[in-house]
């Protein structure tokens, strides 16, 4: 009976131990997987922080998450990269909507200024109102210009084609040079043509206004006396155009700034004609083509601009 009853109370016993052992494993269990859970969590719990407080004024925060580079790292990574791509964007906005205000101010400040200074003369004359006049004239088709190029890269830039169809580039280039070359004699700039069958597809009115813009700051950009060369090739799949002439020297590493917006000649705003939208607006009608465009520096001075265009409906540019 004895042993029964210690048999009994050893079993209790072992019970009662067993079952304080089991909890004390079990909270030590859940406060381990607890630690280690957060640990493995917090550079989640990082990226969707600095998601929340993503903001146009807060672009310039990173992650640079360190530690074992596994999927989370990645993620982490993945997302600085867009943060760069995102501030990027924004600071490129930013300078195109100052630039774009700058240079919209400028004939807006003529036309005010020679309105002011014309009212307030009592002895002004009819000579002194046309010559007025002249100066308004003058500023406000500039502020046209402006305005216009502004609303072309707008719908070119991002968009696809509203028209497509087959176009002869041959035919494009004799019709944009025609717009420029009283302005080309005008500065004794002598142009050559080296025409090839040059079949292309898209819209002929941007195609013109790629042409147009490339020949116009060949000679806008010229120096008096100076050249330009116009090539087109056609291929099975791509067509070329080149517009080559001499200018100014500009520094090969800087050739890729020119096709951002207000860009002339490698500087900000410095020159007396153009927008400064001529080869943005080019960027954007080739993209808007499936095409692709490069420029390069012309030793001795000047610039040398090719766009490749598919000369096929389906063509593919490689």
């Amino acid at each position: 009976m004895l042993m029964d009853v210690l048999g009994q109370q050893a079993r209790d016993d072992v019970l009662r131990s067993g079952s304080v052992a089991f909890l004390c494993v079990v909270a030590a269990a859940a406060l381990l997987a607890w630690t280690i859970t957060g640990r493995v969590l917090q550079p989640v719990h990082d990226v969707t922080d600095a998601a929340r407080r993503l903001s146009a004024e807060s672009l310039g925060e990173r992650l640079r998450l360190t530690g074992p580079r596994d999927e989370v790292a990645e993620l982490a990574d993945t997302f600085d990269e867009m943060l760069d791509r995102l501030q990027a964007a924004f600071e490129s906005q930013r300078r195109f909507v100052a630039n774009a205000s700058h240079e919209l101010r400028t004939p807006l400040s003529v036309i005010r200024t020679e309105l002011d200074v014309t009212l307030t003369d009592p002895d002004a004359d009819v000579d002194e109102l046309r010559r007025m006049a002249g100066v308004v004239r003058a500023a406000t088709e500039r502020a046209e210009q402006l305005v216009s190029a502004l609303l072309l890269l707008a719908r070119t830039d991002g968009l696809g084609l509203a028209v497509r169809e087959p176009v002869d580039l041959n035919a494009v280039v004799e019709s944009a040079w025609r717009a420029v070359r009283a302005e080309a004699e005008e500065r004794q700039v002598r142009a050559s043509f080296l025409s090839a069958p040059a079949p292309a597809v898209g819209d002929p009115a941007l195609l013109e206004r790629i042409a147009g813009n490339l020949l116009e700051n060949a000679v806008r950009h010229n120096v008096p006396g100076g050249w330009i060369e116009v090539r087109t090739e056609g291929g099975p799949d791509r067509t070329l155009l080149r517009v080559s002439s001499s200018g100014q020297p500009i520094a090969p590493d800087r050739v890729e700034e020119l096709f951002e917006p207000f860009r002339r000649g490698g500087t900000d705003r410095t020159a007396r004609t153009g927008t400064g939208l001529g080869l943005s607006i080019v960027r954007a009608a080739v993209a808007a083509h499936e095409g692709v465009v490069h420029a390069s520096a012309v030793p001795g001075g000047g610039l040398s601009v090719v766009v490749q265009l598919p000369s096929t409906p389906h063509g593919k540019l490689v």
